[in-house]
C-alpha cells in the first residue's frame, strides 16, 4: 500500500466517524466507497468505525471479476451500488450513503424532493428523486438506484436511505450534508402547509451561479520571484553603514 492510498483509506475512516459523530448517521449502517485509480476502495462490512483501520478497507476491482474483493474483511453489504455506480459513472470519485434521519423519513414516505430550495441545483436537476424499494445488497437495488441517479448526485432510497455521489469524497460528503439538510427543510415545510417550490429556470440561473460558488479547490499561490544577483549586490551596497564604535 503507497502513501497516497493509505491517505485515502485514511480519508474514508475520518468521514465515517465524522458522520456519525454529526448526526449524519447511526452506527454501521452506512458506508462510504472511493475511486483510486483502477480500484474502488469501500468501508469492510459490519464494522464500527472506531475500531476501523486502512488496511481493514476493502478493495474491489473496477473492471474484470465483478464482486471480487481484496482485504481482511468483507465489503460492505451495499458494494453493488457503490461499485455499479462508479463503473457506470466516470465522474464520481466518492459514493456516500447514509441512513440519515430527515431523508429517510421522506425515503419512508416514498416523496422525491421537489425544489423546495435552491441548493437543489448543486444535484443536477430540479429533484431529488426516491428510488423504488428493493432489498438492501440486492441487484435489484443497485439498479433502482443508478436509475434515481441518472442525471444526478443524490436520490432517495424507498423505506431505507440517501446516496449522494461527488467527484471527490469531500464532495460526495458535502452533498450528503446537503441533502439531509433539504430533506429536513422539505418536511418541516410540509408541516407548516403547502410549500412553494421553485421554477425550472430559478434552478437553472442558481446552476450557472454555483460556478463561483460550493465547495472549491483552494488556488495555488504564486510563487514569489528570487532576487537576482545583480538586485542583491544593489540592495547590499544601499544599506548605510553602522559606524563602528570608538571605545575599545
Amino acid at each position: 500500500m503507497n502513501r497516497e492510498e493509505r491517505l485515502i483509506r485514511e480519508t474514508i475512516i475520518a468521514k465515517c466517524r465524522w458522520m456519525n459523530a454529526s448526526g449524519l448517521n447511526q452506527g454501521t449502517s452506512g458506508n462510504i466507497s472511493a475511486r483510486y485509480k483502477d480500484r474502488m476502495l469501500i468501508t469492510p462490512s459490519a464494522t464500527p468505525y472506531d475500531s476501523m483501520k486502512p488496511e481493514m478497507i476493502a478493495a474491489m476491482p473496477l473492471e474484470g471479476d465483478y464482486g471480487s474483493w481484496d482485504g481482511p474483511l468483507k465489503p460492505s453489504t451495499e458494494w453493488r451500488f457503490h461499485l455499479d455506480i462508479m463503473r457506470g459513472r466516470p465522474d464520481v470519485g466518492g459514493v456516500v450513503h447514509t441512513h440519515s434521519t430527515y431523508a429517510t423519513v421522506l425515503a419512508i414516505a416514498r416523496k422525491p424532493i421537489p425544489a423546495c430550495h435552491y441548493m437543489m441545483a448543486a444535484f443536477g436537476g430540479t429533484d431529488i428523486r426516491c428510488a423504488g424499494y428493493a432489498r438492501f445488497g440486492t441487484a435489484e437495488l443497485s439498479e433502482l438506484a443508478l436509475e434515481a441517479l441518472e442525471g444526478r448526485n443524490g436520490c432517495l432510497l424507498a423505506n431505507h436511505g440517501m446516496i449522494a455521489v461527488g467527484a471527490n469524497l469531500d464532495k460526495a460528503m458535502w452533498l450528503a450534508v446537503e441533502l439531509e439538510t433539504i430533506a429536513k427543510q422539505y418536511y418541516l415545510s410540509l408541516a407548516l402547509g403547502q410549500p412553494h417550490i421553485l421554477g425550472d429556470a430559478e434552478i437553472a440561473e442558481t446552476a450557472q451561479g454555483f460556478s463561483t460558488y460550493g465547495l472549491q479547490e483552494p488556488k495555488a499561490k504564486a510563487a514569489k520571484p528570487a532576487k537576482t544577483a545583480t538586485k542583491a549586490r544593489a540592495a547590499a551596497r544601499s544599506k548605510p553603514e553602522k559606524k563602528r564604535s570608538s571605545k575599545r
